[in-house]
């Protein structure tokens, strides 16, 4: 009875409005009141689907009402300065004014506390350097490309037309123009919104092949052609997984596939849009190197490269023998860590699957080292890059530039609301909802990217002065440290194995190394598994 009372009081109520009305027709407001309550209660006890809602008519609606903004609760209430996830405000704060081109100082000292376990700092120097700005810049295509991108050593990560807004994709890739960086299509297809601004585009085919597809979804190379050769068009990325949800295809339902998305898509509307899980056209180590070489002919010499997510060790290592069975190198590697970003992924995925950024980072640099290429192929950090010294970190471990996606959302407005998989973006970024998507403000958001891209990338030449280096090629695993749960300090070096050059090759690797190596088949990608 007593969770029930204050639907039973709304019933009492009702009668004894009914009582006064027959005396005077002033009460009859209350009846409006008491109605509805009665009302919502009568359902609640018949037909709710929650059990919260049955045993605690109308009253259990607050819990719900309670839960659906509790984000914006825990975020604006709760969270310190430091702990909110993804991405803490401290970050959320140093982006945006970075974008603004406000001061970006901090006052009174770090809120950091600069003894916990896993505190990351660099090492500066006592004789600090001026480092000029031609090392803000890589260039990337081996000895088969003919037509090598000199690349920024920050730029924008993959993000799709029909994960964002028309407008957040105009922004974006007008603040690539602006800032002369790159701008990651996605797999979703080459839009004329990628295109419109005019920026340096890096276009990536995903499983689905969108854009360059035939009616059944199978890779279609003239397609593939007229795009490529596109002067705006500077790369070209195989996209094998992905961090947040590797080796996961997705799924466009039929009711968000707009005339616009199916046109980019090439697909048909009235029809769910899947992206497989793995590539149709190839399905071994050989063929994807042999996939690159065909990419690479048809884009008439551009870099061509892969992107992916490390898990199982022997599987990269089948690459890399197939490398060396094939003479084919890719231009470059992205990797892609397991605490990388998307609109919609599984939890299981987004939280158990897949290798941390530094660690995967380490290891594919060791494997192009151990087999004597990793002057040939750059590689390309991707996953919560924010800022200079993230950089510095992932460039040290063995990156040479990197790749950011969140964090260029925030510079275009996003407020981390968590609603990328509803279409329901309250900043009109992540939504193919046009009402929404007219919240970006093109103009002015293109100058906040290409504002946060020049003052993070001078943020990270700055860093690498003070550690008293005049190139960043000089960095090291052994300046960047972190701290131990024993109240000392370990180099990145100390923790992050590094194998001598040729050493997979010549058999002398670590036994770890050694073991995945004489695991690993050119021929297919899970050894392991039976055949």
């Amino acid at each position: 009875m007593a969770r029930t009372i204050f639907y039973w009081i709304a019933i009492g109520g009702n009668a004894l409005t009914l009582f006064l009305m027959l005396f005077s027709a002033s009460f009859g407001w209350l009846f409006l009141l008491f109605i509805p309550y009665a009302l919502v209660g009568l359902w609640d006890m018949k037909y709710a689907t929650h059990n919260v809602l049955h045993n605690y008519p109308v009253v259990g609606h607050l819990r719900y009402a309670l839960e659906f903004i509790s984000p914006e609760i825990h975020q604006y209430f709760i969270e310190d300065y430091d702990n909110g996830r993804p991405f803490n405000r401290e970050i959320r704060n140093l982006v945006d004014a970075r974008a603004e081109g406000k001061d970006d100082t901090h006052a009174f000292g770090t809120e950091l506390n600069l003894t916990d376990t896993g505190y990351l700092r660099a090492s500066h120097s006592l004789a600090p350097q001026k480092i000029s700005e031609e090392w803000s810049r890589v260039k990337i295509g081996g000895k088969a490309c003919k037509k090598p991108y000199s690349a920024s050593r920050l730029n924008c990560s993959a993000m799709s037309f029909g994960a964002l807004s028309a407008n957040a994709l105009r922004s974006l890739n007008g603040g690539a123009k602006i800032g002369n960086f790159y701008h990651n299509t996605g797999e979703g297809g080459l839009s004329p919104y990628h295109r419109e601004m005019g920026g340096d585009l890096v276009w990536q085919v995903g499983t689905g092949y969108f854009g360059c597809r035939t009616p059944e979804g199978e890779f279609d190379a003239d397609l593939f052609k007229e795009k490529a050769v596109l002067d705006q068009v500077k790369m070209i990325e195989i996209k094998l997984s992905q961090g947040a949800k590797p080796s996961h295809g997705g799924v466009l339902p039929a009711a968000k596939v707009t005339e616009e998305i199916a046109a980019v898509r090439l697909v048909q509307m009235g029809q769910d849009v899947v992206s497989p899980p793995a590539h149709s056209a190839f399905s071994s180590p050989t063929g994807l190197l042999q996939f690159v070489q065909q990419l690479r002919e048809i884009s008439e010499g551009k870099p061509v490269g892969f992107k992916l997510c490390i898990g199982h060790q022997e599987e990269f290592m089948s690459i890399c023998k197939a490398m060396l069975e094939t003479s084919i190198l890719p231009d470059f590697i992205t990797v892609d860590g397991a605490e990388g970003g998307t609109g919609a992924a599984p939890v299981e995925y987004s939280d158990r699957l897949g290798m941390p950024l530094n660690e995967a980072l380490s290891f594919v640099h060791n494997c192009l080292v151990g087999i004597g290429v990793r002057d040939e192929i750059k590689v390309i950090a991707s996953g919560k890059v924010a800022t200079g010294f993230d950089l510095v970190s992932k460039i040290a471990i063995g990156a040479d530039l990197c790749n950011c996606a969140r964090t260029m959302l925030f510079a275009l407005g996003c407020i981390q609301s968590l609603k990328c998989n509803t279409n329901k973006c309250p900043t009109g970024i992540a939504t193919q909802d046009p009402v929404r998507g007219r919240a970006v403000n093109v103009d002015l958001k293109k100058q906040r990217v290409a504002s946060f891209h020049k003052a993070t990338v001078e943020s990270f030449l700055d860093i690498v002065g003070a550690m008293g280096l005049t190139d960043p090629e000089h960095l090291s695993p052994a300046m960047v440290l972190r701290r131990a749960a024993n109240h000392t300090e370990q180099r990145f070096s100390d923790f992050y194995q590094y194998i001598d050059a040729g050493s997979l090759t010549d058999g002398s690797a670590p036994e770890n190394y050694l073991t995945w190596w004489n695991e690993a088949e050119a021929s297919r990608f899970n050894p392991m598994a039976p055949v």
